[in-house]
């Protein structure tokens, strides 16, 4: 419920350690995709703790959506730099990315050690078409925000041809979108305006901390002096890691592959982690052999019951690859999974915190300017394509996983339509139906042992 002018005072001023606090907890209870996540934040930190008014709120948002990376994540960096300067915003959103981490490298462990436990096996099995089917949603979500125009959708179907037919590198097709994307910026500026804002900016939940009026404080005013600063310890934190798994491991150990591929990676993330997946498939599964396509399906699965950005699925995909390789030796595998996990980690997310920290109040003046709006917005529509791709590409290995020669999977199928039905008709949470698919697949999996 909106307040009134007569709402209270603003919240007394909130020190490090209290919100240090809440965004630990946030780690932990961030489920439900970026829209979820941004929901509990806004719940939290606009109607709640009114810590930022909702056109402030709004403001970051805007700005997080047309970066490259987690929006989410980077929503929570920004707040947080905007409350306690630069630490703040480290500490906001390396706690919305830790928790998932740990997380996800006990859990890639246990798949391992355990996958092939039938219970575990039938878990997985009602879970794999049940990721088709959200992936399906995926695509629809996004389509149905991006592709407003004729444009739009002529350029989705060129992205899906180019990767489904033509084998077209996704970040050839990122950048090729955006080469029409500030063509058409020019030639039809309409159809390539970026569309509205994230819902209502008039509401008011009562004086915030950072409100409307609130002057933008000293550290978020740009300075040249502070951009070069920041520019050089981000090029300084990606530069001295990456250097030390070269002199130690070489170029062409697997640790500094994962470095740099997703270093790659961590900067073509337009549309969120479904865009970036098909890039981390070619890669992970075509190109390097790091998994297998049914552990890629796995991995999304488990990426989509943890808390956290989707985009953590990188971490399963780095222990899988650093431990199957025992990249530490045979008595090592657990540590090679999980120091593979961290560094992939690592050299996913530090685009994201110099993004905000570095360009946040630099690139805030142009967010309206449509000659850098309008490739973004060629961007997320050839997303939509790529995405499709990815739908096609779960549902072959999840409906003949021994190949178009093999046995058609009925039961896969009707699950895959079941969870469909109930994400699109009952909209039901992904949850729900991550776990309503799980046991409908250990019931079957267990049947037909």
């Amino acid at each position: 419920m909106s307040a009134t002018d007569t709402s209270p005072a603003p919240p007394e001023p909130v020190s490090v350690f209290s919100a240090f606090l809440f965004w630990l907890k946030l780690g932990f209870i961030s489920f439900g995709g970026p829209a979820g996540q941004i929901s509990i934040m806004h719940q939290e930190l606009v109607e709640r703790r009114r810590w930022i008014s909702e056109r402030r709120f709004l403001h970051a948002l805007n700005y997080c959506m047309v970066l490259p990376g987690p929006e989410a994540q980077q929503l929570a960096t920004y707040i947080g730099w905007l409350m306690h300067r630069s630490w703040g915003g480290v500490i906001a959103g390396a706690l919305f990315v830790l928790p998932s981490l740990f997380i996800l490298i006990g859990l890639s462990w246990v798949y391992i050690a355990f996958g092939e436990v039938p219970v575990v096996a039938g878990l997985f099995y009602g879970i794999k078409p049940a990721v088709t089917a959200i992936v399906v949603q995926a695509a629809h979500r996004i389509g149905s925000r991006a592709l407003k125009n004729g444009w739009l959708w002529a350029i989705a179907a060129a992205s899906f041809v180019a990767i489904f037919a033509l084998g077209v590198p996704f970040p050839l097709i990122v950048l090729g979108a955006a080469v029409i994307g500030y063509a058409g910026g020019r030639i039809a500026p309409e159809a390539f305006r970026a569309g509205g804002g994230h819902g209502s900016q008039g509401t008011s939940y009562g004086a915030a901390l950072i409100d409307d009026q609130t002057p933008v404080p000293a550290h978020a005013r740009f300075r040249w002096s502070r951009l070069y600063g920041l520019a050089v310890i981000g090029a300084l934190l990606w530069i001295v890691p990456m250097g030390l798994l070269v002199s130690v491991f070489g170029w062409d150990n697997t640790f500094t592959q994962m470095a740099w591929f997703f270093t790659k990676a961590a900067l073509l993330t337009f549309g969120g982690a479904y865009a970036v997946l098909p890039y981390v498939y070619q890669g992970a599964v075509t190109h390097y052999g790091w998994l297998t396509p049914t552990q890629m399906i796995d991995g999304l699965a488990l990426g989509e019951t943890t808390p956290g950005p989707l985009i953590m699925v990188v971490a399963f995909v780095a222990f899988i690859g650093g431990y199957g390789q025992a990249v530490l030796g045979p008595e090592l595998t657990f540590a090679a999974g999980a120091l593979a996990a961290v560094l992939v980690t690592w050299f996913t997310f530090l685009p994201s915190f110099l993004f905000i920290l570095v360009g946040g109040p630099l690139v805030e003046s142009t967010h309206n300017v449509l000659k850098f709006t309008a490739p973004l917005t060629a961007i997320t529509a050839a997303v939509v394509g790529v995405i499709l791709n990815l739908a096609l590409f779960f549902g072959y290995h999840v409906l003949w996983p021994e190949g178009f020669k093999g046995v058609f999977d009925w039961p896969s199928a009707l699950i895959a339509l079941a969870a469909a039905i109930a994400l699109f008709r009952f909209k039901r949470t992904v949850i729900e139906v991550l776990l309503a698919c799980s046991v409908t697949g250990l019931i079957v999996y267990l049947l037909r042992v």
